[in-house]
């Protein structure tokens, strides 16, 4: 009995770590993290996956995660596998800011390279006063429209400035 609830939960899990970033979709941009695989899972290849795919897919996650095979998944295992998943997107995404802004292609970031595109038009959005000067409540204020923006789905870690932003305040023009 215990064995069929933890594959039943191992299965719930599978599921809503592979679907969420699908679902979320629908609310905003395409994610950049994994998304769900249905090669992977539709074993046969017939373009149809099946409950008995989906179990032995969810049931080779659990052994994955399930480091000493005990049939269990301890809070040990638990953190390890979420942090081995955590360390996987963020090489990918290191790997996207390299291909993104290595403008020699040598393989790494300089300083330069780095460095904000144009620091004027992001100081003069924070400046909301426009003194020449960021204050600690200037910060606070713009840390909580992004929180805003992105609490309802909005383009949060998308670093493409010359896009139509179509929401928040548009970005103020600042005078050299």
């Amino acid at each position: 009995m215990k064995r069929a609830f933890a594959l039943t939960g191992a299965m719930i899990l599978a599921l809503t770590a592979n679907a969420l970033p699908a679902v979320a979709q629908d609310a905003g941009p395409a994610p950049k993290g994994p998304r769900f695989d249905f090669a992977q899972v539709d074993t046969d290849g017939d373009g149809k996956i099946t409950p008995e795919e989906l179990q032995a897919h969810s049931a080779a996650r659990f052994a994955q995660a399930d480091t000493d095979g005990d049939g269990t998944l301890s809070v040990e295992e638990m953190v390890a596998r979420m942090e081995a998943r955590q360390a996987e997107r963020l090489q990918r995404g290191a790997e996207r800011m390299i291909e993104r802004m290595d403008k020699n292609d040598d393989g790494v970031l300089s300083a330069d390279e780095m460095a904000p595109r144009d620091e004027g038009r992001m100081f003069a959005r924070l400046d909301a006063n426009e003194d020449g000067a960021i204050s600690q409540e200037e910060m606070e204020k713009a840390r909580d429209r992004f929180e805003e923006r992105r609490e309802k789905g909005g383009r949060h870690g998308d670093h493409d400035r010359d896009h139509d932003r179509g929401h928040g305040k548009p970005w103020k023009k600042h005078n050299d």
